[in-house]
């Protein structure tokens, strides 16, 4: 279907005329037909990405984990939204505190039972400009959301933002990647077309689309250089995610040997996830020269992700190149080759040591490539989060995704000046003891750029996500324990019993497969490794 004949079956003032009712009906059909589908889109997404590796070393459980996760966590948040609004009321928040001149820190994050106790000590906050207020999905006004797939995850959760957030109708254009599981996703979203509140145009309809006139907004997930070119071309704003050189801050702090191995297998694993073709997975490792123990972890990394996490390949086209590059540009670089390199595509290339002015502070890699850069700067912790800090908001790439690991005793010690560096680090989401791409997965959370301009963006303007529908939101922040239970690419069944697990827990958050996912972690925790 071409653009403007997706456009024209779209019907924005009988989307308006929609109960609270009628909507949580529909929603709860969508759900349906996710679970439904569940297995398929797993398929179908790990067969485009092993069609490109040339090897079948991603699941369907991994294809799950990056396609109905996303969309099932940001569907129930908006059933729980929907849910508080048929009473007459819209869903609060836990807390509201103002934590600076005009700034106020809103805790959205776990508010249910079952939230609660997923979650464990990870807690969700938002950061608002202005006295916090919340505006009722249904009061907004309706028009047309144009949606650009993104490619390096087909759960274009942004359909559903601008159905059940924004009031809009929606029109969806998959990345070519992603036509396959797109697919599936119209028979996923049935009954939204049937009401005509959703239309699925071709994947070569890009211009089209951007070009169309009557349009609201366009939703974008992608490249800044094409991000820039739908913006000129477009005549209607644009909202984008694009990505940039996301930091890991380690706050210097003494580290017990197992505390060193968790956190090393920690951002193994974050930075192997997806091939490395994560917007907000971490790039620069940030440490002080000073630190004590920065070659112990830096020894622990190069372990882990050789030995103690399994090996992941590299899908997306023309990270090749972007790998050469940094080859060629980085001389202190490390080709690790995980499981000993007997997978294709699978290399991690570790560079040591950068200087604040090197290309890798100033590229995006979108594959499997850490820099570390030791700042010249005491361990202290006042004075090193103030040189860290200011290195990643003048120096690095983007403003997309922040991560920063902190011990116990030295957050205790020096909370309020990590807090402190939470206000001023600028990104849009910042992970603290937990790894950015939770934010996304997070239907309370926003995940966007911060403080950029349409002018010159290079993370994007504006945000996604937010289903308590707060206005002004300038950042999101998870906290979490360090000593919390991580993310590990340490066993691949136990990896694909959680994905899978998970994933069907959060499209139904039913007990039963609460019961099935607990059950089954606790069972894997005794799992060694099933690779060499």
């Amino acid at each position: 279907m071409t653009a403007q004949e997706a456009y024209n079956s779209l019907d924005p003032q009988r989307w308006k005329d929609t109960s609270i009712f009628e909507r949580l009906a529909l929603l709860e059909q969508v759900q349906h037909n996710l679970k439904k589908y569940a297995v398929e889109l797993g398929e179908v997404d790990a067969k485009m990405k092993n069609d490109l590796i040339g090897e079948n070393i991603t699941s369907a459980a991994e294809g799950m984990g990056t396609t109905v996760m996303p969309m099932a966590n940001t569907l129930m948040g908006i059933h729980k939204l929907y849910e508080s609004l048929a009473t007459g009321n819209i869903q609060k928040p836990l807390s509201i505190n103002e934590i600076d001149t005009n700034l106020f820190e809103v805790e959205v994050f776990p508010i249910f039972s079952k939230d609660k106790l997923a979650a464990a000590q990870q807690k969700g906050y938002l950061h608002i400009e202005g006295t916090p207020t919340q505006t009722n999905p249904m009061d907004k006004p309706v028009g047309v959301i144009a949606v650009s797939g993104a490619g390096n995850y087909s759960s274009s959760i942004e359909m559903a933002m601008a159905l059940f957030l924004e009031n809009k109708v929606a029109l969806h254009k998959p990345h070519q990647l992603n036509e396959a599981t797109d697919a599936i996703w119209e028979k996923i979203f049935a009954p939204m077309i049937e009401v005509q509140a959703v239309a699925f145009c071709d994947a070569d309809q890009g211009r089209e689309m951007a070009a169309l006139e009557g349009l609201h907004s366009i939703y974008f997930t992608g490249s800044t250089g094409v991000a820039h070119a739908i913006q000129n071309a477009a005549k209607a704003p644009l909202v984008s995610e694009c990505g940039g050189n996301n930091p890991c801050i380690i706050v210097p702090g003494k580290w017990s040997d197992k505390d060193i191995k968790r956190q090393a297998i920690q951002l193994a694993s974050v930075g192997k996830l997806n091939g490395g073709a994560v917007c907000g997975r971490p790039q620069t490792i940030i440490t002080s020269k000073n630190w004590a123990q920065r070659e112990a972890f830096l020894n622990a990394l190069r372990k882990a992700l050789m030995e103690e996490t399994f090996a992941c390949s590299s899908h997306y086209p023309g990270v090749d190149k972007t790998k050469e590059a940094f080859l060629e540009n980085q001389t202190s670089a490390e080709i690790l080759k995980p499981e000993h390199g007997k997978h294709s595509k699978s290399d991690f290339v570790l560079i040591p040591s950068i200087s604040e002015d090197d290309f890798a502070v100033t590229n995006e890699a979108f594959c499997q490539i850490y820099s570390e850069i030791p700042l010249d700067v005491s361990t202290d912790t006042d004075e090193f989060l103030t040189k860290a800090t200011d290195f990643c908001n003048n120096k690095l790439l983007g403003s997309l995704g922040c991560m920063l690991l902190v011990d116990n005793d030295t957050m205790k010690a020096n909370e309020s000046r990590v807090h402190r560096a939470v206000r001023e680090l600028n990104y849009g989401g910042i992970a603290v003891n937990d790894v950015p791409p939770n934010i996304w997965l997070n239907a309370y959370l926003t995940w966007g750029g911060c403080g950029e301009t349409t002018e010159d963006f290079v993370s994007g303007v504006g945000n996604f996500g937010n289903a308590l529908n707060f206005d002004n939101i300038k950042k999101s922040v998870i906290l979490n324990d360090f000593n919390s239970t991580s993310f590990e690419l340490t066993n691949r069944k136990k990896v694909e019993h959680l994905l899978e697990n998970a994933s069907y827990f959060s499209i139904d958050q039913s007990w039963g497969h609460f019961a099935k996912l607990a059950g089954q972690m606790v069972m894997d925790n005794f799992k060694k490794k099933d690779f060499n």
